[in-house]
């Protein structure tokens, strides 16, 4: 589609007062599905990352990687095991997990930021001992080295935020003092309490769907907002179910942290994120 001057010019004006409202405040973006293994989402995803950074406002990109890890276990011949439809992380597993996500995607993401004229620095949550964990202890299922977060270490990523960079987080935590395990962190949870830690303004979580919808098989029942005293009544009536719970859930994680917004929207939507921060259209779903 050609814009006219005219069109163009009338983009640029409306979203001024969203450049003025968010310049200066943090913005917490979890990066992960379809955005992440397509080659063109990816660069489209880092170009809204840096326009955002370039206009102002600080933004922390958190990253996680399973299909990556998964795939490296394949090539290596490594079978994974489930425990109750979830991944049991041996050690040679976690040693995996650490390389993929601290090692490979990290700087992957990183490089594509400075290519794309960001100035980004990649860290994992071990890192300043931005991330410290525990072994996860729910439900009594052993998952081995998988970990939940017991404490954010923000002060680093404040350093970076402060001098203009674009700190690329991925979710690998230290063990608590006298533990020297490393843990694998569910990246929509670390993502909440990173944003809850920094005070951010949003939360944006880039998913595989177009956000809540009362009926999964059609995206046209988008349900754009939703009040967060609503969400367990939805849960319980099935609007709300399977994978979006825990996305959900993490959004209510960081309200309940002070973040003011919360959202869900579609990493598979070139330039999401820029339509999400900059325009009165919306998309996705906001939790508030």
């Amino acid at each position: 589609m050609t814009l006219s001057n005219a069109d163009w010019a009338l983009a640029l004006v409306q979203a001024l007062p969203y450049f003025r409202e968010y310049a200066g405040k943090t913005v917490v973006v979890k990066y992960g599905g379809n955005a992440m293994l397509s080659e063109e989402l990816k660069t489209a995803v880092m170009e809204d990352v840096v326009l955002l950074n370039t206009v102002g406002i600080r933004v922390v990109l958190v990253h996680g990687g399973g299909p990556e890890i998964n795939a490296t276990l394949e090539k290596i011949g490594k079978e994974s095991t489930f425990v109750n439809g979830l991944r049991y992380t041996d050690a040679e597993t976690m040693e995996v997990v650490q390389m993929v996500l601290s090692g490979k995607l990290n700087k992957d993401i990183v490089g594509i930021l400075l290519q794309q004229g960001g100035r980004a620095v990649g860290l994992s949550g071990v890192d300043g001992g931005l991330l410290r964990a525990k072994k996860r202890d729910k439900d009594g299922v052993d998952l081995g080295l998988v970990g939940e977060v017991t404490g954010v270490n923000a002060g680093i990523v404040e350093t970076l935020l402060d001098r203009g960079f674009i700190p690329v987080i991925s979710t690998v935590a230290l063990g608590e003092d006298g533990d020297a395990n490393r843990y694998n962190i569910n990246a929509d949870t670390a993502a909440a309490q990173i944003a809850s830690a920094l005070r951010a303004e949003k939360f944006v979580q880039l998913t595989n769907v177009p956000g809540v919808l009362r009926d999964t098989r059609d995206p046209d029942t988008l349900i754009k907002q939703i009040a967060r005293e609503a969400v367990p009544s939805m849960i319980a009536t099935g609007v709300i179910s399977s994978g979006m719970i825990p996305k959900v859930e993490c959004c209510l994680e960081a309200l309940k942290g002070g973040v003011p917004r919360a959202h869900i929207i579609d990493g598979r939507m070139k330039h999401s994120l820029l339509v999400e921060m900059f325009s009165d259209r919306g998309i996705g779903t906001l939790i508030v």
